[in-house]
């Protein structure tokens, strides 16, 4: 994996720092974090509740090293996994030097960026405004937009962009390094996230599954990758298990003669392939793992962890 730019010597002092991507499901949280970093780290689907874990990704230039937390989106809890992920939103905020408040200003305000905003009253790190999605709204739109923000909470910086197709993403890149401290260089210069290759490849195989499927079925899945090791011939052997809920989604995830998993694996290898330089041969199962959503102990064994 490589970083869009690579650290070099300076007499400028470093900075580093973390900084939380927050906002309500499905404003572009994820799609951010891929298009600052260069590369598919985190997925993206037009569902609520895509991101379940605190992704970690890196961006290193010659002076600052940004380290970002995309959380996943805040929400009412309707299981424990659903109460887990509000507690890893909501614990990303006292934990950085800086917040990023994602909104979609095609939607305009709605109760879940109030709630978020009522939570941001209750820190002191500096928050940016991110007004996401510019790219569907007349320039002349946005100001009313800015204004009924501004006047909900005192916002450091308010910076109008373009997620999907990086519009003014640079400038939000420069006003976040206005709020690092000094600070050591955290992860190596190509590095671009924290997360092994394993927990990435088993989002991509998630994302796919996603994409494929409606109704109940993507809050009902999980993925875990049970091996994962290169063949002699340099080929990636991958063998993962798709969890779901009840025998009815096994079918469904199945396909009418296994065409659906076939699909998911076809589409997440392309992906799997490009993140790691290597052929793949991905091998997909599915179980039943009864209201796993609901198990503690199933949601430890899939990775799912409150600090």
């Amino acid at each position: 994996m490589s970083s869009k730019q690579q650290a070099s010597g300076g007499k400028k002092a470093f900075k580093s720092g973390f900084v939380a991507i927050i906002g309500r499901p499905n404003v572009g949280k994820s799609t951010l974090m891929n298009q600052v970093i260069g590369q598919k780290i985190a997925i993206m689907s037009d569902k609520p509740q895509t991101t379940r874990n605190k992704i970690h990704g890196v961006y290193t230039t010659a002076d600052s090293q940004i380290v970002f937390l995309d959380t996943p989106g805040i929400h009412k809890p309707q299981s424990k996994l659903g109460d887990y992920m509000m507690k890893a939103a909501e614990g990303a905020l006292s934990e950085v030097d800086a917040i990023l408040f994602l909104v979609d200003v095609v939607e305009g305000i709605g109760g879940g960026d109030r709630y978020i905003i009522e939570n941001l009253k209750k820190v002191n790190t500096p928050v940016i405004l991110v007004m996401n999605k510019i790219d569907q709204v007349h320039p002349e739109a946005l100001l009313p937009v800015i204004v009924a923000y501004k006047d909900l909470y005192p916002f450091a910086e308010i910076v109008p962009i373009s997620a999907m197709h990086g519009n003014n993403v640079n400038t939000l890149l420069e006003q976040i390094a206005k709020y690092l401290p000094e600070g050591p260089q955290y992860y190596p210069a190509d590095q671009v996230t924290d997360h092994p290759e394993q927990f990435v490849c088993a989002e991509m195989i998630r994302e796919k599954i996603l994409h494929q499927t409606r109704e109940e079925i993507p809050h009902s899945i999980a993925v875990a990758i049970e091996d994962m090791k290169v063949q002699e011939n340099g080929v990636v052997h991958i063998s993962a298990v798709i969890y779901v809920e009840r025998d009815s989604q096994k079918g469904i995830i199945i396909g009418k003669k296994g065409a659906l998993l076939k699909e998911v694996g076809r589409l997440a290898r392309k992906d799997i392939e490009a993140l790691l330089g290597s052929k793949t041969f991905l091998e997909l199962w599915v179980k039943v793992k009864k209201d796993w959503r609901n198990q503690e102990r199933v949601l430890k064994d899939l990775g799912f962890r409150h600090e």
